[in-house]
């Protein structure tokens, strides 16, 4: 070979190593970008649109998929595509990604969408899969090896960039929500009686346990010394949170307003339902019941909007409270009203209940169903209200034998003494 060829050969051979290294110069300045972009928390979108382009023009790379899992469901969804027709992004290979755990050569394949690619590359951390990436269209005398390294170094950054984007925003949210259940439980703590009566021929005690702090059980009650009556509710809002306070704090403010009126309970239940709706527009609801009674004619009169029928024990005999209406804030006016009535001569118990209490169970799975309860209650209902609330807390715990309580539950106890 002549002196010339030999030159031209190593020129030659020094112009591809040019080349190279030109290419290596790009390929870290995209990477080099693509980190700093990383630093300086650019959207998920924008990431994902970077990736692409070094795949597709530093990468030389002529077909490419990327699935990330969805933040709102269990499907994979592609974030990044080269080469590839729409239609076929469009099939859910959700069932086919768990058989790839590993770096693959793909062989042929009957899905018409994986057909396309040659190998995928698999992106885990801490055991749990953030990303798959299908690549295909490799040249013959393409550095294959080297070109699916560097694809999984830079899939594996963006990867955990993005993993950690979001993880970051489900701290962000669940900081959020947890403010809102402090709000929500500063809110109730205020709207629940702290103090309760214990007056002169009756005596009102409470059992509250809202779960996780913040529930949609309310109680209440009112004094009118004028008429020697007292009037005491128990209600159950659905919802939780600071919705479901918001919501109880409007419902209070009601029926204090409505029950300071003096109005029959009949009229008053039909304009509390209506200023319910009016704040839920029938998205919500409150079971609800709200009694009265007079100590100077012993007559107690309530009315029960499909809340839990509470359970009275008068002359050692137990009978539910049922008479009432249907639950608040579902109609624009309330069908059928009964306004129940009875007299109470002797002394009584009256115990209301919020439905978190039958929920109770044993770690056999053994609800408190009722017979254990109206058994409870002919034993012990001669005592205080107080008294009789700190021994059914006594057995609640004891049946419940450390199992968490399920929902929250509230027990507004009322005892009635003789004159």
């Amino acid at each position: 070979m002549s002196n010339f060829s030999n030159i031209k050969k190593g020129l030659g051979n020094i112009e591809a190593l040019e080349k190279e290294l030109n290419l290596k110069q790009l390929q870290i300045t995209r990477l080099l970008n693509i980190t700093q972009a990383i630093n300086n928390n650019v959207t998920a979108v924008d990431l994902f649109a970077m990736y692409e382009s070094f795949l597709s023009w530093e990468m030389g790379v002529q077909k490419m998929a990327l699935f990330f899992k969805s933040t709102t469901a269990d499907a994979w969804r592609c974030r990044a595509s080269i080469g590839v027709p729409k239609a076929l992004l469009d099939h859910d290979i959700t069932d086919k990604l768990s058989g790839y755990t590993r770096l693959l050569n793909l062989k042929e394949s009957e899905h018409p969408l994986i057909r396309e690619f040659d190998v995928v590359i698999p992106v885990a951390h801490k055991e749990a899969h953030l990303a798959y990436v299908f690549i295909g269209g490799f040249g013959e005398k393409e550095d294959m090896y080297n070109k699916v390294q560097l694809i999984t170094a830079i899939t594996n950054i963006v990867g955990v960039a993005i993993e950690n984007k979001r993880l970051f925003n489900r701290q962000i949210e669940q900081e959020r929500l947890n403010r809102e259940m402090e709000l929500a439980t500063d809110m109730q703590r205020t709207l629940i009686p702290t103090e309760l009566p214990k007056g002169k021929g009756y005596e009102l005690a409470s059992i509250y346990k809202p779960h996780l702090n913040v529930g949609g059980d309310y109680y209440d009650f009112i004094e009118f010394p004028e008429e020697d009556t007292v009037a005491f509710c128990i209600g159950d809002i659905s919802g939780k949170g600071l919705a479901a306070a918001l919501l109880m704090a409007n419902f209070q403010a009601n029926f204090h307003s409505l029950i300071s009126r003096r109005i029959p309970l009949e009229e008053f239940i039909q304009l509390l339902n209506s200023a319910v709706l009016k704040i839920t527009k029938g998205d919500r609801f409150i079971t609800f019941f709200v009694a009265e009674f007079n100590r100077t004619t012993r007559k107690l009169t309530y009315i029960n909007a499909g809340h839990n029928p509470p359970a009275m024990v008068k002359n050692n005999e137990l009978f539910r409270l049922r008479n009432g209406c249907t639950i608040l804030g579902i109609f624009d006016e309330l069908p059928v009203i009964e306004v129940g009535e009875l007299m109470i001569e002797n002394e009584a118990l009256l115990m209301l209940f919020t439905d978190g209490l039958i929920d109770i169970k044993n770690k056999k799975g053994d609800f408190l169903d009722q017979e254990y309860g109206d058994e409870f209650m002919l034993k012990n209902y001669g005592l205080t209200a107080q008294a009789f609330n700190d021994k059914m807390m006594e057995e609640i715990k004891e049946f419940s034998d450390g199992e968490e309580f399920p929902d929250d539950f509230t027990i507004l106890t009322c005892k009635i003494f003789e004159n």
